[in-house]
């Protein structure tokens, strides 16, 4: 990595592999497509804070937002038959189990790399350009959960077409159609959005409806459709212009596969001892240390392959991207996870189901308008009169945002589990915290002293950018 005394290199990986240890024993928890946002945007702000590349730094925001947003694509596979076929003790059922296991991790693991990764070699107008087109789609999606899933449940319709999101995927298709209407034009970011939908549905129709291949039958085929997704990203790197979010896309989902069934391997070995714990919990925070390392050993690729990034002064009316990248970091992470507490708050009856005529669900919402409302307003003041407490650095600035999503996550992760709190437990809650403190004292340890941050001169250019050797890498990966 360039600039290796910015950060030693066993800092680098081990941070970066105990956040997403972390964030996916959170993710465990929670599940789905929003869990796995969180260890997403922490391991990209690990990796990128002891990367070495102070000209990441400022882009840190984009980095949490991106990283986050691919590693939640893979939250949508199921994944408990398959670990239930490795404990069957049927031997071509064990073999099927772990071939399938690395099957899914890959496909998890590789938009996660690639999200991760771009905001690395993607100039700032293309990341730009990205946030229309998803705040469409995002507005789709609420239009969809709102109004027409019970619209159209209510007449009668069976969307549950072999339990895949094929209507989420379909609204994607058709919100970036509609924006690429209004302006007349394909761009960029419309571009991405078509080749991971159009990708995704030529999986989904030729693996399951017309091969008949399902995984996990009666459980849902997504991975059939990631399958298309995964190489609509490798389509869309290579024709335009990102090769190293490609090749990191590549090496983070080899080592993915290899999380996914190594970590379900240990888990085995370790029920054998006869002790009896979480041990379920024990395998997610395993398979997240191990991804994270593939996260890591990805970003260490970037760090050596890409052109320094120079985005020049942005003034303050142009600093909107950035505003919603710390929004959605700070605030939609958490409450797209965080409100699922108060279901067991209320269940367990520790919280009133509702209060002044109220529900609980309507105040804990009420409560992040109030935080959001506050934010906006800060983050707007900010930019014409900067507050003291904020970091003047962009390294100070992203730990900051690192360890503040943190310490939420710990929090929120707790409140959910302590109204109900056993002594198996302690290898969730327990272990996540001491871990997030781990990561706290590795991150501020291992980072440059104030002084050495504001003498330091940036980064040169990377004299000579290696070109991706495919047969190579894809060997390796086989070998591997």
């Amino acid at each position: 990595m360039p600039e290796a005394k910015f950060g030693n290199r066993a800092a680098f990986y081990l941070l970066t592999a105990l956040s997403l240890s972390v964030g996916w024993g959170i993710r465990g928890n929670f599940g789905h497509e929003y869990g796995a946002m969180i260890p997403g945007a922490l391991a990209a702000m690990a990796a990128v804070l002891l990367s070495g590349r102070r000209d990441w730094l400022a882009r840190l925001p984009f980095f949490a937002l991106f990283g986050a947003l691919g590693w939640s694509f893979g939250g949508s596979i199921s994944y408990m038959y398959v670990i239930g076929y490795t404990h069957s003790g049927h031997s071509p059922s064990v073999l099927y189990g772990f071939a399938c296991l690395f099957v899914i991790g890959f496909l998890w693991a590789a938009p996660g790399g690639a999200g991760t990764a771009f905001p690395a070699e993607a100039d700032r107008g293309r990341l730009v350009e990205l946030f229309p087109p998803i705040l469409a789609v995002l507005a789709a999606w609420q239009l969809q959960g709102w109004i027409l899933n019970p619209w159209l449940e209510g007449r009668g319709y069976d969307l549950n077409w072999y339990d895949t999101d094929w209507f989420g995927v379909g609204m994607a298709l058709v919100a970036a159609l509609i924006y690429a209407g209004v302006r007349r034009r394909v761009d960029r970011g419309v571009s991405l959005i078509l080749h991971l939908t159009i990708g995704w549905w030529i999986g989904f129709l030729i693996l399951v409806p017309v091969l008949g291949l399902r995984m996990t039958p009666p459980r849902g085929d997504n991975w059939a459709g990631m399958t298309g997704m995964v190489a609509g990203i490798f389509v869309y790197c290579l024709r335009n212009g990102l090769p190293q979010v490609a090749r990191a896309a590549f090496v983070t989902g080899i080592v993915g596969g290899i999380s996914f069934a190594g970590a379900s391997m240990i888990k085995l070995v370790a029920v054998t001892s006869g002790y009896e714990t979480n041990w379920h919990s024990v395998l997610e925070q395993t398979t997240g240390f191990i991804n994270g390392l593939g996260a890591a050993l990805a970003v260490a690729g970037l760090a050596a392959r890409t052109e320094r990034i120079d985005d020049g002064p942005i003034p303050a009316s142009g600093r909107w991207p950035e505003r919603l990248a710390v929004a959605f970091t700070l605030l939609i992470i958490p409450l797209v996870n965080f409100r699922k507490n108060v279901g067991r708050w209320v269940d367990v009856e520790s919280v009133p189901a509702t209060m002044y005529g109220l529900s609980a669900e309507t105040w804990f919402n009420l409560g992040f308008a109030i935080a959001a409302s506050a934010l906006f307003l800060l983050m707007f003041r900010h930019d014409r009169r900067p507050f003291a407490v904020v970091p003047e650095s962009p390294l100070g600035r992203g730990q900051a945002l690192y360890l503040i999503l943190l310490a939420i996550v710990i929090v929120g992760n707790f409140e959910k589990a302590v109204v109900k709190f056993a002594d198996q437990r302690l290898i969730t809650e327990g272990v996540v915290y001491a871990n997030g403190v781990i990561c706290a004292l590795i991150l501020l340890l291992s980072s440059p002293a104030r002084d050495e941050v504001v003498s330091a001169a940036a980064p040169a250019p990377t004299e000579c950018i290696r070109p991706v050797r495919w047969g190579r890498l894809v060997a390796a990966g086989v070998a591997v």
